[in-house]
């Protein structure tokens, strides 16, 4: 499998740690070398390692907030 190359652009914030010290993490990140992506997903403490998660784009982010205002 090739290597995924990634940047978090933007820490916006932390919202759980579980018992092993990995956080769930609302960021912007850049996956390979592509436009920033609102992106949600757990991460190791060092950002090294992370699971599967989801990236939302400003529209579906604007969406996701106006669902959540209802």
């Amino acid at each position: 499998m090739a290597d995924i190359k990634y940047e978090i652009v933007e820490e916006i914030g932390v919202l759980s740690e579980n018992n092993k010290g990995w956080t769930k993490e609302l960021n912007r990140v850049s996956w390979n070398d592509r436009p920033a992506k609102y992106d949600i997903r757990e991460w190791d403490p060092e950002h090294e390692k992370m699971s599967k998660g989801i990236t939302l784009s400003e529209e579906e982010v604007e969406k996701l907030r106006s669902l959540l205002k209802d």
